[in-house]
């Protein structure tokens, strides 16, 4: 039995894909920010199991990783997925902002930690949910933006730094068993949605499409460093196919992380 783990799975599209990997016969990790909200998740879902961690704190992010790995030596999915918009500026306690925190640094920190069980398992895959609203650049060692916050400018600087990450994953993952790609879901009647941007959307279900196609598809076994909307291969932004700015922010997040990592 093939095993996945979800992050951010007690609410929206996070909880429609873990329960569509549960459906589909996989063993589902499911991540929540506290233990009693992923215990009251993974408790709908038959099969599943709750693993627990503030992405906000990166010392939750690392036992998140060891308590990934003694569940599953194996990992054959990881869908980076939690996700977080902030109308104001908000300092996490290790002194990053809190949505760059949470949608980027937390998931490059926990994907490294993950590497050896997913090179265990036989064709793993990393899978980064990112957004087709990853425009207006990122500078990559900027983690405080102390200057001109914009809840929206900061979650798309992190969206975009989602699909940098997972490009300059697949290039060092390349000749490996393990494949990185990353996705915009859609536009999904989530909380993050009506908080950051008013409210509308498609069902979450219809948000979990991408995600489960390019976790389980059959045809992208191999296939690395691409980029998928509405379960087809697409491009992103120019500033997102820039592999200069791709390793820059791959420096900075390991200087950044290098008490963790």
């Amino acid at each position: 039995m093939k095993t996945a783990l979800v992050t951010g799975a007690t609410d929206g599209i996070g909880r429609a894909t873990a329960r569509a990997l549960a459906a589909r016969g996989l063993r589902v990790l499911v991540h929540g920010r506290t233990a009693e909200k992923a215990a009251a998740a993974a408790g709908e879902i038959p099969g599943a199991t709750p693993v627990a961690g503030d992405l906000a704190r990166m010392a939750e992010v690392v036992a998140l990783a060891r308590a990934v790995a003694r569940e599953a030596p194996a990992l054959d999915v990881l869908i980076n997925n939690a996700g977080v918009i902030e109308p104001a500026r908000r300092i996490t306690p290790d002194g990053f902002e809190t949505t760059m925190a949470v949608n980027h640094l937390a998931h490059f920190l926990l994907t490294h930690h993950l590497l050896d069980s997913l090179r265990a398992a036989p064709a793993g895959r990393v899978v980064t949910v990112a957004s087709g609203l990853h425009a207006g650049g990122v500078a990559p060692d900027d983690f405080v933006r102390a200057q001109g916050y914009s809840g929206q400018s900061a979650y798309a600087a992190s969206k975009l730094a989602n699909v940098l990450f997972a490009n300059a994953l697949a290039r060092r993952l390349a000749g490996s068993t393990v494949t990185s790609n990353s996705l915009h879901p859609g536009v999904i009647a989530t909380k993050l949605l009506r908080a950051g941007f008013g409210g509308g959307g498609a069902p979450v279900e219809r948000g979990a499409t991408t995600s489960l196609y390019v976790a389980l598809a059959p045809e992208l076994a191999g296939v690395t460093g691409r980029y998928f909307v509405d379960a087809r291969e697409a491009t992103p932004s120019r500033d997102a196919r820039d592999p200069a700015l791709a390793e820059r922010l791959w420096t900075a997040s390991e200087r950044a992380l290098r008490a963790f990592l």
